[in-house]
Protein backbone atom coordinates (compact mmCIF):
# COMPACT_ATOMS: atom_id res chain seq x y z
CA UNK A 1 0.00 0.00 0.00
CA UNK A 2 1.13 3.56 -0.73
CA UNK A 3 0.93 6.56 1.60
CA UNK A 4 1.44 10.18 0.55
CA UNK A 5 2.63 12.58 3.27
CA UNK A 6 1.58 15.84 1.67
CA UNK A 7 2.59 18.17 4.54
CA UNK A 8 5.41 17.83 7.09
CA UNK A 9 4.93 15.58 10.11
CA UNK A 10 7.32 14.26 12.76
CA UNK A 11 10.03 11.92 11.52
CA UNK A 12 8.87 9.36 14.10
CA UNK A 13 5.50 9.24 12.33
CA UNK A 14 7.09 8.80 8.92
CA UNK A 15 9.34 6.03 10.27
CA UNK A 16 6.29 4.24 11.71
CA UNK A 17 4.61 4.30 8.30
CA UNK A 18 7.73 3.24 6.38
CA UNK A 19 7.97 0.09 8.49
CA UNK A 20 4.63 -1.01 7.01
CA UNK A 21 4.00 0.79 3.71
CA UNK A 22 5.56 2.52 0.73
CA UNK A 23 5.73 6.21 1.70
CA UNK A 24 6.20 9.31 -0.45
CA UNK A 25 6.92 12.63 1.28
CA UNK A 26 6.05 15.28 -1.28
CA UNK A 27 4.41 18.68 -0.79
CA UNK A 28 4.82 19.80 -4.42
CA UNK A 29 3.25 18.89 -7.71
CA UNK A 30 -0.29 18.49 -8.99
CA UNK A 31 -2.15 16.59 -6.27
CA UNK A 32 -5.12 15.94 -8.54
CA UNK A 33 -2.92 14.10 -11.01
CA UNK A 34 -1.33 11.89 -8.35
CA UNK A 35 -3.86 11.28 -5.60
CA UNK A 36 -5.32 8.26 -7.40
CA UNK A 37 -2.05 6.36 -6.82
CA UNK A 38 -2.36 6.33 -3.04
CA UNK A 39 -4.20 4.31 -0.42
CA UNK A 40 -3.71 7.01 2.23
CA UNK A 41 -2.84 10.68 2.42
CA UNK A 42 -1.66 12.71 5.41
CA UNK A 43 -2.30 16.47 5.46
CA UNK A 44 -2.34 19.43 7.80
CA UNK A 45 -4.34 22.64 7.39
CA UNK A 46 -2.65 23.73 4.16
CA UNK A 47 -4.16 21.07 1.86
CA UNK A 48 -7.83 21.25 0.91
CA UNK A 49 -9.38 17.94 -0.12
CA UNK A 50 -12.61 18.97 -1.81
CA UNK A 51 -15.14 16.73 -3.56
CA UNK A 52 -13.32 17.06 -6.89
CA UNK A 53 -10.01 15.81 -5.50
CA UNK A 54 -11.69 13.04 -3.53
CA UNK A 55 -13.45 11.87 -6.70
CA UNK A 56 -10.02 11.38 -8.30
CA UNK A 57 -8.76 9.40 -5.29
CA UNK A 58 -9.86 6.06 -6.68
CA UNK A 59 -7.71 3.97 -4.31
CA UNK A 60 -7.90 6.16 -1.23
CA UNK A 61 -8.95 4.39 1.97
CA UNK A 62 -7.97 6.88 4.64
CA UNK A 63 -7.29 10.60 5.03
CA UNK A 64 -5.12 11.51 8.01
CA UNK A 65 -5.31 15.07 9.33
CA UNK A 66 -2.33 15.89 11.56
CA UNK A 67 -4.22 18.19 13.88
CA UNK A 68 -7.69 18.78 15.27
CA UNK A 69 -9.86 20.52 12.67
CA UNK A 70 -11.14 18.74 9.58
CA UNK A 71 -12.87 21.69 7.88
CA UNK A 72 -10.37 21.44 4.98
CA UNK A 73 -11.76 17.98 4.08
CA UNK A 74 -15.11 17.42 2.36
CA UNK A 75 -16.37 14.93 4.91
CA UNK A 76 -19.55 14.05 3.03
CA UNK A 77 -17.67 13.26 -0.18
CA UNK A 78 -15.14 11.13 1.69
CA UNK A 79 -17.84 9.24 3.59
CA UNK A 80 -19.81 8.39 0.46
CA UNK A 81 -16.65 6.96 -1.06
CA UNK A 82 -16.06 4.92 2.09
CA UNK A 83 -12.88 6.81 2.97
CA UNK A 84 -12.01 6.96 6.66
CA UNK A 85 -11.13 10.46 7.86
CA UNK A 86 -9.02 10.48 11.03
CA UNK A 87 -7.40 13.29 12.96
CA UNK A 88 -5.24 13.79 16.05
CA UNK A 89 -7.61 15.55 18.47
CA UNK A 90 -5.46 15.04 21.55
CA UNK A 91 -2.24 16.29 20.01
CA UNK A 92 -2.83 20.00 20.51
CA UNK A 93 -4.90 20.03 23.71
CA UNK A 94 -2.08 21.22 25.95
CA UNK A 95 -0.57 23.67 23.46
CA UNK A 96 -3.92 25.23 22.50
CA UNK A 97 -5.03 25.53 26.12
CA UNK A 98 -1.73 27.08 27.19
CA UNK A 99 -1.84 29.54 24.29
CA UNK A 100 -5.38 30.50 25.27
CA UNK A 101 -4.17 31.19 28.80
CA UNK A 102 -1.29 33.23 27.40
CA UNK A 103 -3.75 35.32 25.39
CA UNK A 104 -5.88 35.79 28.51
CA UNK A 105 -2.92 37.03 30.51
CA UNK A 106 -1.66 39.22 27.68
CA UNK A 107 -5.11 40.73 27.29
CA UNK A 108 -5.73 41.34 30.99
CA UNK A 109 -2.30 42.94 31.61
CA UNK A 110 -1.66 44.57 28.18
CA UNK A 111 1.64 42.70 28.00
CA UNK A 112 2.15 42.96 24.20
CA UNK A 113 1.37 46.69 24.17
CA UNK A 114 3.65 47.40 27.13
CA UNK A 115 6.42 45.39 25.53
CA UNK A 116 6.11 47.30 22.24
CA UNK A 117 6.10 50.68 24.02
CA UNK A 118 9.18 49.89 26.07
CA UNK A 119 11.02 48.65 22.96
CA UNK A 120 10.27 52.06 21.44
CA UNK A 121 11.81 53.78 24.48
CA UNK A 122 8.58 54.72 26.31
CA UNK A 123 8.37 53.91 30.05
CA UNK A 124 4.58 54.25 30.47
CA UNK A 125 3.50 52.36 33.60
CA UNK A 126 0.19 54.14 34.20
CA UNK A 127 -1.12 53.57 30.68
CA UNK A 128 -0.82 49.81 30.87
CA UNK A 129 -2.31 49.11 34.28
CA UNK A 130 -4.30 45.90 33.90
CA UNK A 131 -6.71 43.58 35.71
CA UNK A 132 -6.19 40.42 37.74
CA UNK A 133 -7.72 37.17 36.52
CA UNK A 134 -8.35 35.87 40.04
CA UNK A 135 -11.99 36.34 40.98
CA UNK A 136 -13.06 37.12 37.41
CA UNK A 137 -15.56 35.03 35.45
CA UNK A 138 -14.40 33.14 32.37
CA UNK A 139 -17.08 31.90 29.98
CA UNK A 140 -16.12 29.01 27.70
CA UNK A 141 -18.01 28.65 24.45
CA UNK A 142 -17.51 24.93 23.83
CA UNK A 143 -16.52 22.38 26.44
CA UNK A 144 -14.63 19.75 24.51
CA UNK A 145 -11.10 18.53 25.19
CA UNK A 146 -9.42 21.92 24.85
CA UNK A 147 -12.20 23.79 26.63
CA UNK A 148 -11.95 21.42 29.59
CA UNK A 149 -8.17 21.87 29.76
CA UNK A 150 -8.60 25.66 29.73
CA UNK A 151 -11.12 25.27 32.56
CA UNK A 152 -8.55 23.35 34.64
CA UNK A 153 -5.92 26.03 34.11
CA UNK A 154 -8.34 28.88 34.79
CA UNK A 155 -9.58 27.23 37.97
CA UNK A 156 -5.96 27.07 39.08
CA UNK A 157 -5.87 30.88 38.76
CA UNK A 158 -8.95 31.18 41.01
CA UNK A 159 -11.25 32.17 38.17
CA UNK A 160 -14.92 31.33 38.19
CA UNK A 161 -15.58 29.24 35.10
CA UNK A 162 -18.84 28.95 33.17
CA UNK A 163 -19.37 27.01 29.96
CA UNK A 164 -21.94 26.67 27.20
CA UNK A 165 -22.05 23.42 25.25
CA UNK A 166 -25.41 21.70 24.63
CA UNK A 167 -23.66 18.49 23.52
CA UNK A 168 -21.83 17.79 26.78
CA UNK A 169 -23.52 16.03 29.69
CA UNK A 170 -24.10 17.94 32.96
CA UNK A 171 -21.95 15.36 34.76
CA UNK A 172 -18.86 16.42 32.78
CA UNK A 173 -19.30 20.04 33.89
CA UNK A 174 -19.70 18.98 37.51
CA UNK A 175 -16.50 16.92 37.42
CA UNK A 176 -14.43 20.07 36.86
CA UNK A 177 -16.45 22.43 39.04
CA UNK A 178 -17.71 24.36 36.00
CA UNK A 179 -21.16 25.93 35.90
CA UNK A 180 -23.26 24.87 32.92
CA UNK A 181 -25.03 27.73 31.11
CA UNK A 182 -28.01 26.97 28.87
CA UNK A 183 -27.60 29.62 26.14
CA UNK A 184 -24.79 31.60 24.54
CA UNK A 185 -26.33 35.05 25.30
CA UNK A 186 -26.62 34.06 28.98
CA UNK A 187 -22.97 33.03 29.04
CA UNK A 188 -21.75 36.26 27.43
CA UNK A 189 -23.90 38.36 29.75
CA UNK A 190 -22.33 36.72 32.84
CA UNK A 191 -18.68 36.64 31.73
CA UNK A 192 -15.77 39.07 32.21
CA UNK A 193 -13.79 37.06 29.66
CA UNK A 194 -15.14 34.71 26.97
CA UNK A 195 -13.03 32.13 25.14
CA UNK A 196 -14.11 30.15 22.06
CA UNK A 197 -13.41 26.42 21.78
CA UNK A 198 -15.64 25.11 18.98
CA UNK A 199 -15.10 23.36 15.68
CA UNK A 200 -16.25 25.13 12.54
CA UNK A 201 -19.53 23.86 11.10
CA UNK A 202 -22.47 25.39 9.25
CA UNK A 203 -24.13 25.91 12.64
CA UNK A 204 -21.15 27.57 14.32
CA UNK A 205 -20.01 29.86 11.50
CA UNK A 206 -20.58 33.46 12.61
CA UNK A 207 -21.85 32.20 15.97
CA UNK A 208 -20.67 35.34 17.77
CA UNK A 209 -22.21 38.23 15.85
CA UNK A 210 -23.87 41.59 16.50
CA UNK A 211 -26.79 40.18 18.49
CA UNK A 212 -24.56 38.05 20.69
CA UNK A 213 -22.11 40.90 21.33
CA UNK A 214 -24.99 43.25 22.13
CA UNK A 215 -26.20 40.76 24.75
CA UNK A 216 -22.73 40.47 26.30
CA UNK A 217 -21.64 42.07 29.54
CA UNK A 218 -20.37 45.63 29.04
CA UNK A 219 -16.57 45.59 28.87
CA UNK A 220 -16.27 41.86 28.13
CA UNK A 221 -12.96 40.66 26.70
CA UNK A 222 -12.97 38.01 23.96
CA UNK A 223 -10.37 35.32 23.24
CA UNK A 224 -10.43 33.18 20.08
CA UNK A 225 -7.80 30.52 19.41
CA UNK A 226 -10.22 28.10 17.71
CA UNK A 227 -11.46 29.21 14.26
CA UNK A 228 -11.67 32.75 12.90
CA UNK A 229 -15.00 32.13 11.17
CA UNK A 230 -16.72 31.60 14.53
CA UNK A 231 -16.77 35.40 14.98
CA UNK A 232 -18.30 38.10 12.79
CA UNK A 233 -15.13 40.19 12.52
CA UNK A 234 -16.93 43.29 11.26
CA UNK A 235 -19.26 43.20 14.27
CA UNK A 236 -16.31 42.65 16.59
CA UNK A 237 -14.48 45.69 15.20
CA UNK A 238 -17.59 47.83 15.84
CA UNK A 239 -17.95 46.50 19.39
CA UNK A 240 -14.26 47.12 20.13
CA UNK A 241 -14.42 50.68 18.83
CA UNK A 242 -17.58 51.44 20.82
CA UNK A 243 -16.17 49.96 24.03
CA UNK A 244 -18.90 47.33 24.35
CA UNK A 245 -16.06 44.82 24.04
CA UNK A 246 -13.09 46.11 26.05
CA UNK A 247 -10.52 43.97 24.30
CA UNK A 248 -9.90 40.92 22.16
CA UNK A 249 -7.06 38.40 21.88
CA UNK A 250 -7.10 36.58 18.56
CA UNK A 251 -4.96 33.78 17.18
CA UNK A 252 -7.22 32.97 14.22
CA UNK A 253 -9.00 34.91 11.50
CA UNK A 254 -11.60 34.24 8.83
CA UNK A 255 -8.98 34.79 6.12
CA UNK A 256 -5.32 34.13 6.76
CA UNK A 257 -2.81 35.71 6.54
CA UNK A 258 -4.85 38.54 8.07
CA UNK A 259 -4.28 42.23 7.32
CA UNK A 260 -7.60 43.82 8.29
CA UNK A 261 -8.79 46.55 10.67
CA UNK A 262 -8.39 44.47 13.85
CA UNK A 263 -4.63 45.08 13.57
CA UNK A 264 -5.21 48.83 13.86
CA UNK A 265 -6.89 48.67 17.29
CA UNK A 266 -4.84 49.19 20.46
CA UNK A 267 -7.16 46.96 22.52
CA UNK A 268 -6.51 43.90 20.38
CA UNK A 269 -3.79 41.30 20.98
CA UNK A 270 -2.97 39.11 17.98
CA UNK A 271 -0.83 36.09 17.12
CA UNK A 272 -0.52 34.40 13.70
CA UNK A 273 -2.35 31.09 14.29
CA UNK A 274 0.15 29.75 16.82
CA UNK A 275 -2.07 27.81 19.24
CA UNK A 276 -0.93 24.39 17.99
CA UNK A 277 2.58 25.50 17.07
CA UNK A 278 4.72 23.88 19.70
CA UNK A 279 7.34 21.28 18.91
CA UNK A 280 5.69 18.85 21.29
CA UNK A 281 2.25 19.26 19.71
CA UNK A 282 3.55 18.92 16.17
CA UNK A 283 5.46 15.75 17.07
CA UNK A 284 2.42 14.27 18.82
CA UNK A 285 0.14 15.09 15.88
CA UNK A 286 2.47 13.39 13.39
CA UNK A 287 2.84 10.20 15.40
CA UNK A 288 -0.86 9.98 16.31
CA UNK A 289 -2.07 10.47 12.74
CA UNK A 290 0.48 7.93 11.46
CA UNK A 291 -0.87 5.40 13.96
CA UNK A 292 -4.43 6.12 12.83
CA UNK A 293 -3.54 5.72 9.14
CA UNK A 294 -1.76 2.44 9.84
CA UNK A 295 -4.74 1.14 11.81
CA UNK A 296 -7.13 2.00 8.96
CA UNK A 297 -4.98 0.36 6.27
CA UNK A 298 -4.47 -2.76 8.39
CA UNK A 299 -8.16 -3.16 9.21
CA UNK A 300 -7.83 -2.31 12.91
CA UNK A 301 -10.05 0.00 14.97
CA UNK A 302 -9.42 3.66 14.15
CA UNK A 303 -9.97 5.38 17.49
CA UNK A 304 -9.84 8.94 16.10
CA UNK A 305 -12.03 8.49 13.01
CA UNK A 306 -14.41 11.43 12.60
CA UNK A 307 -16.85 9.83 10.14
CA UNK A 308 -17.43 6.59 12.06
CA UNK A 309 -18.22 6.29 15.78
CA UNK A 310 -15.07 6.89 17.78
CA UNK A 311 -13.93 4.30 20.32
CA UNK A 312 -11.96 5.32 23.37
CA UNK A 313 -8.60 3.57 23.60
CA UNK A 314 -9.57 1.86 26.85
CA UNK A 315 -12.72 0.46 25.20
CA UNK A 316 -10.97 -1.21 22.28
CA UNK A 317 -9.92 -4.29 24.26
CA UNK A 318 -13.44 -5.02 25.47
CA UNK A 319 -15.30 -4.22 22.25
CA UNK A 320 -12.78 -5.87 19.90
CA UNK A 321 -14.24 -9.43 19.97
CA UNK A 322 -17.75 -8.08 19.41
CA UNK A 323 -16.91 -6.37 16.11
CA UNK A 324 -16.55 -9.54 13.96
CA UNK A 325 -19.48 -11.05 15.85
CA UNK A 326 -21.74 -8.11 15.01
CA UNK A 327 -20.66 -8.19 11.36
CA UNK A 328 -21.44 -11.88 10.99
CA UNK A 329 -24.79 -11.58 12.78
CA UNK A 330 -25.78 -8.67 10.54
CA UNK A 331 -24.96 -10.70 7.42
CA UNK A 332 -26.70 -13.83 8.76
CA UNK A 333 -29.92 -12.01 9.71
CA UNK A 334 -30.24 -10.40 6.28
CA UNK A 335 -29.48 -13.66 4.44
CA UNK A 336 -32.00 -15.63 6.49
CA UNK A 337 -34.64 -12.97 5.79
CA UNK A 338 -34.49 -13.91 2.08
CA UNK A 339 -35.36 -10.37 0.94
CA UNK A 340 -34.13 -6.86 1.57
CA UNK A 341 -35.11 -5.74 5.08
CA UNK A 342 -37.08 -2.61 5.80
CA UNK A 343 -35.85 -2.47 9.38
CA UNK A 344 -32.80 -3.67 11.29
CA UNK A 345 -32.92 -3.73 15.08
CA UNK A 346 -29.77 -4.15 17.14
CA UNK A 347 -29.88 -5.04 20.83
CA UNK A 348 -26.90 -5.21 23.19
CA UNK A 349 -27.54 -7.07 26.42
CA UNK A 350 -25.66 -7.72 29.66
CA UNK A 351 -22.28 -6.15 30.42
CA UNK A 352 -22.05 -4.98 26.82
CA UNK A 353 -24.93 -2.56 27.48
CA UNK A 354 -22.66 -0.52 29.74
CA UNK A 355 -20.36 0.35 26.83
CA UNK A 356 -20.63 2.60 23.78
CA UNK A 357 -22.01 0.18 21.18
CA UNK A 358 -22.43 2.54 18.20
CA UNK A 359 -19.44 1.02 16.40
CA UNK A 360 -20.98 -2.46 16.76
CA UNK A 361 -24.09 -1.25 14.95
CA UNK A 362 -21.89 0.06 12.15
CA UNK A 363 -20.06 -3.29 12.05
CA UNK A 364 -23.37 -5.14 11.78
CA UNK A 365 -24.55 -2.87 8.95
CA UNK A 366 -21.24 -3.39 7.21
CA UNK A 367 -21.76 -7.16 7.40
CA UNK A 368 -25.36 -6.86 6.24
CA UNK A 369 -24.37 -5.11 2.99
CA UNK A 370 -21.26 -7.12 2.10
CA UNK A 371 -21.83 -8.78 -1.27
CA UNK A 372 -25.39 -7.41 -1.52
CA UNK A 373 -24.64 -4.06 -3.20
CA UNK A 374 -22.51 -3.20 -6.21
CA UNK A 375 -20.19 -0.72 -4.53
CA UNK A 376 -17.50 -1.41 -1.94
CA UNK A 377 -18.88 -1.28 1.60
CA UNK A 378 -17.08 -0.48 4.84
CA UNK A 379 -17.71 1.03 8.26
CA UNK A 380 -17.81 4.53 6.79
CA UNK A 381 -20.52 4.22 4.16
CA UNK A 382 -22.61 1.32 5.52
CA UNK A 383 -24.89 3.65 7.56
CA UNK A 384 -25.31 5.89 4.50
CA UNK A 385 -26.31 2.89 2.38
CA UNK A 386 -28.94 1.91 4.95
CA UNK A 387 -30.37 5.44 4.91
CA UNK A 388 -30.37 5.61 1.11
CA UNK A 389 -32.31 2.33 0.95
CA UNK A 390 -34.88 3.49 3.46
CA UNK A 391 -33.88 0.87 6.04
CA UNK A 392 -34.86 1.92 9.54
CA UNK A 393 -32.08 1.22 12.04
CA UNK A 394 -32.71 1.03 15.78
CA UNK A 395 -30.35 0.35 18.67
CA UNK A 396 -31.19 -0.77 22.19
CA UNK A 397 -29.09 -1.54 25.26
CA UNK A 398 -30.35 -3.52 28.25
CA UNK A 399 -28.39 -4.60 31.30
CA UNK A 400 -30.48 -7.76 31.78
CA UNK A 401 -29.28 -10.89 29.97
CA UNK A 402 -30.69 -14.24 31.06
CA UNK A 403 -28.12 -16.76 29.85
CA UNK A 404 -25.01 -14.86 28.77
CA UNK A 405 -22.69 -12.26 30.26
CA UNK A 406 -23.01 -10.24 27.04
CA UNK A 407 -25.21 -10.83 24.03
CA UNK A 408 -25.65 -9.23 20.60
CA UNK A 409 -29.07 -9.67 18.99
CA UNK A 410 -29.97 -8.65 15.43
CA UNK A 411 -33.52 -8.58 14.09
CA UNK A 412 -34.18 -8.20 10.37
CA UNK A 413 -37.72 -7.22 9.41
CA UNK A 414 -38.71 -7.82 5.78
CA UNK A 415 -42.41 -7.43 5.06
CA UNK A 416 -44.32 -9.77 7.37
CA UNK A 417 -41.20 -11.76 8.17
CA UNK A 418 -39.04 -11.16 11.24
CA UNK A 419 -35.72 -13.00 11.59
CA UNK A 420 -33.86 -12.93 14.91
CA UNK A 421 -30.27 -14.10 15.41
CA UNK A 422 -28.05 -13.68 18.45
CA UNK A 423 -24.49 -14.45 19.44
CA UNK A 424 -21.67 -13.89 21.87
CA UNK A 425 -17.87 -14.34 21.88
CA UNK A 426 -16.91 -17.62 23.56
CA UNK A 427 -13.76 -19.44 24.59
CA UNK A 428 -10.16 -18.40 25.14
CA UNK A 429 -9.95 -16.81 21.68
CA UNK A 430 -13.35 -15.07 22.03
CA UNK A 431 -14.57 -16.66 18.78
CA UNK A 432 -17.98 -15.51 17.46
CA UNK A 433 -20.65 -18.04 18.49
CA UNK A 434 -24.21 -18.24 17.28
CA UNK A 435 -26.69 -18.90 20.11
CA UNK A 436 -30.05 -18.22 18.47
CA UNK A 437 -31.41 -18.58 14.92
CA UNK A 438 -34.74 -19.30 13.20
CA UNK A 439 -36.51 -19.43 16.56
CA UNK A 440 -34.14 -22.04 18.07
CA UNK A 441 -31.59 -21.80 20.87
CA UNK A 442 -28.37 -23.33 19.56
CA UNK A 443 -24.61 -23.01 20.01
CA UNK A 444 -22.21 -23.23 17.09
CA UNK A 445 -19.33 -21.25 15.58
CA UNK A 446 -20.20 -18.49 13.12
CA UNK A 447 -18.04 -19.99 10.37
CA UNK A 448 -17.57 -18.87 6.75
CA UNK A 449 -19.88 -21.61 5.35
CA UNK A 450 -23.01 -22.57 7.30
CA UNK A 451 -25.98 -24.81 6.58
CA UNK A 452 -29.28 -24.60 8.48
CA UNK A 453 -31.81 -27.41 8.13
CA UNK A 454 -35.16 -27.38 9.96
CA UNK A 455 -36.72 -30.85 10.06
CA UNK A 456 -39.51 -32.84 11.71
CA UNK A 457 -37.17 -34.34 14.34
CA UNK A 458 -37.59 -37.95 13.33
CA UNK A 459 -34.93 -40.71 13.60
CA UNK A 460 -32.51 -40.80 10.70
CA UNK A 461 -32.67 -37.14 9.72
CA UNK A 462 -29.11 -36.38 10.92
CA UNK A 463 -27.72 -39.47 9.22
CA UNK A 464 -29.49 -38.70 5.97
CA UNK A 465 -28.17 -35.15 5.85
CA UNK A 466 -24.64 -36.38 6.55
CA UNK A 467 -24.93 -38.99 3.80
CA UNK A 468 -26.10 -36.45 1.21
CA UNK A 469 -23.26 -34.07 2.02
CA UNK A 470 -20.71 -36.88 2.12
CA UNK A 471 -21.78 -38.16 -1.30
CA UNK A 472 -21.18 -34.62 -2.63
CA UNK A 473 -17.71 -34.56 -0.99
CA UNK A 474 -18.74 -31.71 1.36
CA UNK A 475 -17.03 -32.13 4.71
CA UNK A 476 -18.88 -31.21 7.91
CA UNK A 477 -16.60 -29.27 10.26
CA UNK A 478 -19.07 -28.96 13.14
CA UNK A 479 -22.71 -29.59 13.91
CA UNK A 480 -25.26 -28.66 16.55
CA UNK A 481 -28.86 -29.77 16.97
CA UNK A 482 -31.63 -27.99 18.87
CA UNK A 483 -35.19 -28.94 19.70
CA UNK A 484 -35.87 -25.78 21.63
CA UNK A 485 -38.06 -23.56 19.47
CA UNK A 486 -40.30 -20.74 20.51
CA UNK A 487 -42.98 -21.39 17.94
CA UNK A 488 -42.35 -24.30 15.59
CA UNK A 489 -42.25 -28.03 16.18
CA UNK A 490 -39.32 -30.09 14.99
CA UNK A 491 -35.60 -29.46 15.28
CA UNK A 492 -32.85 -27.34 13.79
CA UNK A 493 -29.57 -28.71 12.53
CA UNK A 494 -26.84 -26.09 12.16
CA UNK A 495 -23.65 -27.14 10.40
CA UNK A 496 -20.36 -25.50 9.55
CA UNK A 497 -18.88 -26.78 6.29
CA UNK A 498 -15.39 -26.81 4.79
CA UNK A 499 -16.61 -25.90 1.31
CA UNK A 500 -19.60 -24.58 -0.62
CA UNK A 501 -22.12 -27.26 -1.62
CA UNK A 502 -23.37 -27.07 -5.18
CA UNK A 503 -27.01 -26.12 -5.76
CA UNK A 504 -28.01 -29.68 -6.63
CA UNK A 505 -26.99 -30.90 -3.18
CA UNK A 506 -29.18 -28.34 -1.46
CA UNK A 507 -32.06 -29.22 -3.76
CA UNK A 508 -31.70 -32.91 -2.82
CA UNK A 509 -31.77 -32.04 0.91
CA UNK A 510 -34.86 -29.88 0.45
CA UNK A 511 -36.57 -32.72 -1.41
CA UNK A 512 -35.90 -35.20 1.40
CA UNK A 513 -38.98 -36.14 3.45
CA UNK A 514 -39.11 -34.32 6.76
CA UNK A 515 -36.87 -31.35 5.84
CA UNK A 516 -38.97 -28.18 5.85
CA UNK A 517 -36.47 -25.32 5.61
CA UNK A 518 -32.90 -25.61 4.26
CA UNK A 519 -30.59 -22.58 4.00
CA UNK A 520 -26.95 -22.34 3.02
CA UNK A 521 -25.30 -19.09 4.20
CA UNK A 522 -21.95 -17.78 2.96
CA UNK A 523 -20.34 -15.58 5.63
CA UNK A 524 -16.89 -15.67 4.08
CA UNK A 525 -17.05 -11.99 3.05
CA UNK A 526 -17.66 -10.69 6.58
Amino acid sequence: MKVLVREPIAEAGIDLLRERFEVDVDSDGDLGARIGEYDAIIIRSGTHLDAGLIEKATNLKVIGRAGVGIDNVDLDAASRRGIVVANAPESTIVSAAEHTLGLLLGLSRSIPQAHAALKEGRWDRSRFAGHELAGKTLGLVGFGRIGRQVARLARGLDMRVLAFDPYVSPERFAELGVERIETLPELLAASDFASLHLTLTEDTQGLVGREELAAAKDGIKLVNAARGELVDEEALVEALRSGKVAGAALDVFAEEPYSGPLLELDNVVVTPHLAASTEEAQDRAGVIVAEQVAAALEGRVVTNAVNIPAVAADEVGFLGPFLPLAGKLGALAVELADSSPTRLDFAYLGELAEHDTRLLTVAALNGAFQGRVEQAVNYVNAPLLAAERGIEVTEERRRASRDFTSLVRVTAVAGEQEVVVAGTPRGREAEPRLVRALGYEIEIDLAPFMLFAVNDDQPGRIGRLGTLLGEAHVNIANMAVSRRSRSAKGALMALTLDSVPVAEVLERVEAEPGFTDVRFIDLSKT
